[in-house]
């Protein structure tokens, strides 16, 4: 009993210590300061401090970037070339703060054995102060998982994880930018596309909102434009293409039908790439951003390859789910309006049942082109005004109806929209619908 009773007395102390030493590490970590076991920084440079960084392989030319007077990174070698800033900007964050797995040795005699006399990567970083730290990174640890490692000044050899060398080995393709237009999407004023054998461009109105310029005034589905800038910006170059496919790209883009130019245009002035394809379905690219021939996906081909009517709003009416705080229908010379009031819908002193006039509202926020036409609108069987944005938004709209057919117009607009019939009847029949307010009765509310 006294042996089990120590024994347990043993364990608990044990528990004890150990809660203690966890306690004491949590607490040095939550005071910034490492704990007593944690392994040894092998280099730390605030990032503020970092000017430059120059990265030699041991089987390749040297990349060097460096910060300039914006604050930008750029690249000096092997070739001025425009920066992924964030790719930079990852190498400057692991060089501010490397952690080594392990200390091997405080004072190595021999470099050799760890692949440190000719080492594979040595990262130097230039400092705002003039000074310059040298980071050599050596062979791979026997067990694998991590890479032998020192400072060019300090005599101790660390190991640091194979995946902190992986964001260190950079090469001028890994940081380079590789966008193939590099305008700023925020400053975009204009873009213009030219496929399908037509020449369009889209501006900005006053509004801030995209609209169809050329080939002539027209209201922009907004969506469509932003996809297009969207897949300019994202359009980017493959960098881990073989200079002997590097050069097949140049002469399949000689070859290949062109499908769309494309150019975009910012504060700084206007960007171009052209677009072709070639038997095989390959897409390639040349940008006036960039030298030389890329291939892209097909994504980028395909979403250029659009004509005016993919651009064009098919919705009869801007307020979309914007609430209209009136709404005026003309139904065969009987005119009727209904006005938003606090919560409730009035028609003069009548309230309106409000259900069904959203319904109403509803089905006009429906009305959709099928088909863009110049003709077909004959006399006006239906109008619709409705006012939205606190007034400042007024549209009307007429429907017109041939045979089978229904069609529309916009108050001041040329253009003429077919419509889907079946819309046009539920609108009708909603209009119809719109009935007073009934006050419920007292016992049916108790029930």
């Amino acid at each position: 009993m006294k042996i089990r009773g120590l024994l347990i007395a043993v364990a608990t102390l044990a528990v004890l210590g150990g809660l203690l030493w966890w306690s004491n590490r949590a607490e040095k970590a939550k005071e910034g300061q490492p704990a007593k076991d944690a392994p040894p920084k092998v280099v730390q440079i605030p990032e503020d401090q970092i000017r430059q960084i120059e990265i030699a392989r041991k089987d390749g030319e040297p990349t060097v970037i460096r910060k300039n007077a914006s604050n930008k990174w750029e690249m000096a070698a092997p070739k001025p070339l425009g920066v992924d800033q964030e790719a930079a900007n990852s190498v400057a964050s692991a060089l501010a703060s490397l952690s080594s797995d392990r200390l091997i040795e405080e004072k190595a005699a021999d470099l050799a054995q760890y692949g440190l006399t000719a080492p594979a990567v040595v990262v130097s970083v230039a400092k705002k102060d003039g000074k310059t730290e040298k980071l050599l990174l050596g062979d791979d640890t026997p067990t694998g998982g991590g890479v032998f490692a020192k400072l060019d000044a300090d005599p101790r050899i660390f190991t640091i994880a194979t995946y902190n060398k992986s964001s260190l080995d950079k090469t001028w393709k890994d940081l380079r930018d590789k966008r193939l237009l590099t305008f700023d999407s925020d400053k975009l004023v204009r873009v213009e596309l030219s496929a399908k054998t037509q020449g369009l461009e889209f501006g900005k109105n006053n509004q801030n909102e995209w609209q169809i310029v050329k080939p002539r005034p027209l209201r922009a589905d907004s969506f469509q434009i932003e996809e297009i800038v969207r897949k300019l910006k994202d359009a980017k170059m493959d960098t881990s293409i073989s200079d002997e496919d590097a050069k097949k790209a140049v002469a399949a883009f000689g070859g290949a039908k062109l499908i769309a130019t494309a150019k975009a245009t910012d504060a700084n002035g206007t960007q171009q790439i052209e677009i072709r394809k070639d038997k095989d379905n390959n897409y390639y690219a040349r940008s006036s951003a960039i030298e030389g021939t890329h291939k892209v996906g097909s994504d980028l081909g395909d979403g250029l390859d659009k004509g005016l009517d993919d651009f064009r709003n098919k919705k009869l009416f801007d307020f979309g789910f914007s609430d209209p705080t009136k709404v005026e229908i003309n139904r065969g010379g009987k005119v009727v309006s209904y006005q938003k009031s606090a919560d409730k819908w009035m028609a003069g002193q009548k309230q309106m049942d409000s259900a069904s006039v959203q319904a109403l509202i509803d089905k006009l926020r429906d009305l959709a082109s099928i088909k863009f036409l110049e003709t077909g609108f004959t006399t006006p069987e239906f109008e619709a005004t409705v006012t939205s944005n606190d007034g400042k938004r007024v549209e009307k709209a007429s429907i017109s109806k041939a045979g089978n057919s229904y069609f529309a117009k916009r108050e001041n607009e040329p253009a003429v929209y077919e419509l889907d019939g079946k819309i046009v009847e539920e609108l009708e029949k909603a209009a119809s619908d719109v009935k007073e307010f009934q006050q419920q009765p007292k016992d049916d509310k108790k029930k």
